[in-house]
């Protein structure tokens, strides 16, 4: 059995976790059109019949304006250490940019063979993606191969995926087959209640947004509770979330419940409750614990 780590990097928004999901063939992680959307670093676990890869799914590297940002950051760049492979995703649209520079720098520090996957071809075409292609090749080093991929329609994704299995060690199954992430279920609902806000949010209210789950218990009517805090940062942005007449949180709420019935397979009753923490992201001794970091940084 081939089986190994494959850790992803790149900018934010450049398609990272809709890559993932199209691997996986389900919403493993989440995401948005709004960059940063990913916080955490999520292993998510590919089985097939000879294989076994858990992509590692990272924040995007940027430069960082808060403790937050900091945070996200040091989870992406340590994600790298130690796998057996690295994805490097690049924005056929963008170009190759001044943070692509950076990332590469990174990614030169680990040592590590690394596939390169210039996306969204299907947005900027293959003139723009050769030419991100040529500057990629002479600022990585260890490249393997390069593959010009459309994440969103799923164009060229297998072949990059069959390219990974090939560079991948003998090993063993470091996952029982049906396991599809080792986070745990608070996390997953939390992330979800996430995705809602970046969906019907927008400006800085998404960003300035925690979630953190309180309470799972089973009730004796075999309905899943689920309590959870929404923090935010000022008043303003509370009023927004909460909606006139409640109409905004009962969206997301709606939203998040139907999907996590969907992966729990039961009846989910949802209990949200949005609160004022003035500054958290730059209280990492309060918030980041809470909603996972402490996990990803060592």
């Amino acid at each position: 059995m081939k089986s190994g780590f494959v850790a992803l990097a790149g900018k934010p928004n450049v398609g990272k976790s809709t890559f993932i999901n199209v691997v996986m063939g389900r919403k493993v992680v989440i995401v948005s059109d709004k960059p940063q959307t990913t916080r955490n670093r999520i292993n998510c676990i590919y089985t097939d019949k000879d294989s076994q890869i858990i992509f590692v799914d990272t924040p995007g590297i940027h430069k960082p304006l808060h403790r937050l940002g900091e945070y996200m950051v040091k989870a992406a760049v340590q994600a790298l250490k130690g796998v057996d492979l690295i994805l490097f995703m690049l924005d056929a649209a963008d170009g190759f940019t001044k943070t692509d520079e950076h990332v590469a720098e990174i990614v030169n520090e680990s040592g590590t063979k690394t596939i390169i996957a210039v996306n969204k071809i299907d947005v900027a075409g293959e003139e723009k993606a050769k030419a991100v292609e040529q500057l990629a090749k002479s600022m990585v080093e260890n490249v393997v191969s390069v593959h010009y991929i459309s994440a969103l329609k799923g164009e060229g994704v297998f072949e990059v995926l069959e390219k990974i299995k090939e560079e991948l060690p003998e090993g063993p199954q470091y996952y029982p087959e049906d396991m599809v992430t080792d986070r745990p279920l608070s996390f997953m609902a939390a992330e979800i209640i996430r995705e809602k806000i970046f969906h019907l949010t927008r400006q800085e209210v998404p960003h300035s947004t925690a979630v953190v789950i309180e309470e799972i218990k089973d009730r004796p009517n075999g309905v899943l509770y689920i309590r959870a805090n929404i923090y935010v940062e000022r008043d303003s942005q509370k009023g927004i979330l909460i909606g006139k007449n409640g109409s905004m949180i009962k969206k997301i709420g709606t939203l998040a419940r139907e999907e996590l019935e969907f992966l729990v397979g039961r009846k989910v009753y949802l209990d949200l409750n949005v609160k004022v923490k003035e500054k958290w992201r730059e209280k990492d001794f309060i918030i980041l614990q809470e909603i996972g970091l402490k996990d990803d940084i060592k």
